[in-house]
């Protein structure tokens, strides 16, 4: 049993409970190893477009993050496997900006995920996940939900396909998250279409999958990011699926993990 994706104190948006806590929770659920990886500190000159600017960790903290994990190593060697990372934005146009912080502290990190949470649209930027107001204010500016959709996976496309230097994260971050709000802004036809060529491009570059059981405890999504269909057929393409719970509270442990198709997963 191994989790990919686990956030932390050190996270704007979430909880401020101990890192003690969730390792406790997850040597409770029987927890090999667990990858601690925090939202990555956003290029200094991108401006963040969620209201609170909370999106992501505090650079001047970086290395606070970095030395208490090493010290959890530690201290739980005998319990738990626990890995250093982050998750870090790919955001169109900041490609150096990433590369540069990646080499910055990449030879000390064991394990990272590399996700989509801003689209660029016109002049402005969209936190696609943030709230259901900002997904139709970015359906609007993309001119339809088809369009915004295209964007998306065209900027996975784009990150699976980025050279951010010897240390880009091997995982692809959830990579259905576009459907967060499916059920209040139900998803374009050829939604489907989109996502299995994104996989073949995952499956080019040999990369992971997040299999993230967030999405199933969203109340407009109810569903794993990806959902199964497209889960089972990354697993038939030979694409290693990494579950991830994305927890941000030490409750969020494990979360979804019941309703995955476990057989698949790696760990």
């Amino acid at each position: 049993m191994l989790d990919g994706h686990v956030h932390t104190p050190y996270c704007p948006h979430g909880s401020k409970a101990p890192f003690e806590k969730y390792i406790e929770e997850a040597i409770k659920a029987d927890y090999e190893s667990l990858t601690f990886a925090e939202h990555a500190p956003l290029p200094e000159n991108f401006t963040d477009p969620v209201p609170a600017k909370d999106s992501a960790m505090d650079r001047q903290l970086v290395e606070s993050y970095i030395k208490e994990i090493e010290a959890l190593k530690k201290s739980y060697s005998s319990q738990i496997e626990i890995k250093l990372g982050f998750e870090v934005d790919f955001i169109k146009g900041y490609e150096k900006e990433t590369e540069n912080f990646l080499n910055e502290y990449g030879s000390r990190l064991d394990d990272s995920i590399l996700s989509v949470h801003f689209l660029p649209l016109g002049k402005q930027w969209f936190c696609i996940d943030y709230s259901p107001e900002v997904f139709s204010d970015a359906c609007k500016a993309a001119g339809s939900i088809d369009q915004l959709y295209r964007l998306y996976y065209s900027l996975l496309t784009d990150s699976v396909r980025a050279d951010l230097g010897r240390y880009k994260p091997q995982r692809i971050g959830h990579m259905t998250l576009i459907r967060k709000f499916h059920y209040l802004f139900p998803s374009p036809d050829k939604w489907n279409q989109y996502a299995k060529s994104f996989l073949n491009t995952v499956y080019e570059e040999k990369l992971q999958l997040d299999y993230n059981g967030a999405g199933l405890v969203k109340e407009h999504c109810r569903e794993s990011y990806p959902p199964e269909n497209l889960a089972l057929e990354a697993y038939e393409k030979g694409i290693s699926l990494i579950y991830g719970s994305d927890a941000h509270h030490p409750n969020g442990i494990k979360q979804g993990y019941d309703k995955l198709k476990q057989s698949i997963m790696k760990g």
